[in-house]
C-alpha cells in the first residue's frame, strides 16, 4: 500500500537532506542481495528521523531492529562525535554484514551491536537514552515499548516503525491469508490503541512510508 503518491515521495525526497553514501551502499547491496530488503527505513524516513535527532540533540540512541545496519549508520550521522548507538538484533548473519559497513563508515565507531532478544537485552542496559527506534518483531512491540518508556531522557523520544501495516490496522482491513502478517497486524493495533489510551504518553502517528509513531512521555509543561 503506497499511502503518500509516489511522485510526491520522490519530489519531498529530492528536495531533503539525505543520509550519506556510505548509507547509499548499504541500501543498494541490501536492495540486490538481501532478502527481505523492503525492511530497510529509506531514505524518506531516514530524512526525518535525522531531522527528529538533531531537533532533541540526541546524544544516546538504543535501536530494536538492526538488519543490515542502514538505520543505525544513517542515526549514527546524526550524533556528535561521542555519541552512542546501541542496536540490538538477533539474526547473526546480516548483523556480521551491518559490522562490515559501519566499518568503513567515520561514524561507525558511534555504533554498538549487540546479538541478542531484545526482551533478554533490554534490562541490561542502563539508561537514559534519548532516542529508542523500534523496528524489530510485532509480537514484542508493547513489551518494547514499555521496557523503554522509563529508560527516556526528560526530552527523550520513542519512534515505532511499520505502525500502520500496510493499511492492515484499518478497522475495515480484510485478512491477508497470511496467519503470520494478520496476527502482526494486531500486534500492531495493540501498541497503537495503548499508546492512544495511555494517559502517560503523548503520540503523534505520522503517515510517512509505512507508519511511524512518535511517542514522548507526558510531562508538565510547567
Amino acid at each position: 500500500m503506497q499511502i503518500t503518491d509516489k511522485k510526491i515521495e520522490e519530489y519531498c525526497i529530492s528536495k531533503s537532506s539525505l543520509p550519506s553514501k556510505d548509507c547509499l551502499s548499504i541500501e543498494e547491496y541490501t536492495r540486490a542481495n538481501v532478502h527481505g530488503a523492503g525492511m530497510l527505513i529509506g531514505k524518506m524516513e531516514a530524512s526525518f528521523i535525522g531531522f527528529l535527532l538533531r531537533s532533541i540533540k540526541a546524544k544516546r540512541v538504543l535501536e530494536l531492529g538492526t538488519f543490515t545496519g542502514y538505520s543505525a549508520l544513517t542515526m549514527a550521522e546524526h550524533l556528535p562525535d561521542n555519541g552512542e548507538i546501541i542496536t540490538v538484533d538477533i539474526n547473526k548473519v546480516t548483523v556480521a554484514l551491518a559490522q562490515g559497513f559501519w566499518d568503513k563508515s567515520a561514524n561507525g565507531h558511534k555504533i554498538k551491536s549487540m546479538l541478542g532478544s531484545g526482551l533478554d537485552i533490554i534490562p541490561t542496559l542502563s539508561g537514559p537514552f534519548d532516542f529508542v527506534f523500534i523496528d524489530a518483531d510485532k509480537r514484542n512491540y508493547i513489551d518494547y515499548l514499555k521496557l523503554t518508556v522509563p529508560m527516556l531522557s526528560p526530552n527523550g523520544m520513542i519512534v515505532i516503525d511499520n505502525v500502520l501495516w500496510g493499511g492492515q490496522v484499518l478497522p475495515d482491513s480484510e485478512s491477508t491469508g497470511s496467519d503470520l502478517r494478520d496476527r502482526n497486524t494486531e500486534f500492531i493495533r495493540m501498541v497503537n490503541d495503548y499508546i492512544a489510551e495511555s494517559t502517560d504518553l503523548y503520540g503523534t502517528l505520522m503517515p510517512i512510508r509505512d507508519g511511524m509513531f512518535l511517542v514522548q512521555k507526558m510531562l508538565s509543561l510547567n
